[in-house]
């Protein structure tokens, strides 16, 4: 164990985040998502796997062979959604193994390379589709996009972005969308309905420091950045603590019995951070 000190900015909360380390020699940590039967699961992209760690025992492989598998999701049924960077598609597979393609293409061309991804309480869904490294070089879409998967399984197009969307993430009461910009640096908002159509697009939160990658919401509305900290915005983009991490993060989850534990995938190792708030469900 060590102890964090959140930095004393001015305008920003101080504190101290009891953290540990509990996953190491990873190539490249991301798509951390906490199971309700008490486990959470991440991803090692260039190793192409995904992994389970337990409270108490040493992380396990989860599924080989992943296809890349980068942001991950669950819904309120236990079912894993991933964007898989290698088949260039968003999937979903349940407790039975059965895998389903929700999204592959839009309008016959395949998707740039499915980052991140949130599933609403009722079932819709919503993934970033940016391009990074080669993938930019391959892309048959002329276009970055946000895109929206109803239950149905119909794909539309949230929005278009000059830059490149990385994480996403849902207001508590799933009536709020929430995208950064890697290449922006900025986090922008969308109106969502119960059908899932998304309105009034505006930036909440500009100038972050570091590169956005992953992000989440607490159960107050508050937004977890993960940048070159961990920085938690207000709903309306005002600075509220800075959560350092001895890695540069890459996106982080909620979870524990009391959903008051942070992880935090961050290059080479994933930690849990204890806070004094708990995460926002939508499973």
């Amino acid at each position: 164990m060590f102890l964090l000190a959140a930095l004393a900015l001015l305008g920003q909360d101080t504190a101290e985040y009891q953290s540990s380390r509990i996953a190491a020699a990873l190539t490249f940590a991301e798509g951390p998502v906490w199971s309700r039967e008490g486990y959470l699961i991440f991803s090692d992209i260039p190793n192409n796997r995904q992994w389970r760690w337990r409270p108490g025992a040493k992380a396990e492989v989860f599924r080989e062979n992943s296809e890349g598998a980068n942001g991950s999701a669950l819904d309120s049924h236990g079912r894993l959604y991933i964007c898989e960077a290698h088949t260039r598609r968003v999937v979903r597979i349940d407790g039975d193994g059965k895998t389903d393609v929700l999204a592959d293409n839009w309008q016959g061309k395949k998707l740039n390379e499915p980052n991140d991804i949130v599933v609403r309480h009722d079932g819709h869904v919503w993934f970033t589709d940016p391009a990074f490294g080669s993938a930019d070089q391959r892309r048959e879409l002329d276009f970055y996009g946000v895109f929206h998967i109803s239950p149905k399984g119909v794909v539309d197009v949230v929005a278009k972005p000059k830059g490149r969307p990385n994480g996403i993430a849902l207001s508590p009461d799933g009536r709020t969308l929430y995208v950064d910009n890697s290449d922006e640096r900025n986090v922008r908002a969308y109106d969502v309905d119960r059908n899932g159509a998304a309105s009034n697009e505006r930036v909440v939160v500009s100038d972050i420091e570091g590169v956005p990658d992953g992000m989440k919401v607490d159960e107050n509305g508050n937004l977890y950045v993960a940048a070159k900290a961990i920085f938690v915005y207000s709903a309306d983009g005002h600075l509220m603590r800075t959560i350092p991490v001895p890695e540069t993060p890459s996106n982080c989850a909620f979870g524990d019995s009391d959903w008051q534990s942070l992880f935090v995938t961050a290059r080479t190792s994933v930690y849990r951070i204890r806070l004094d708030v708990k995460g926002a469900v939508q499973y």
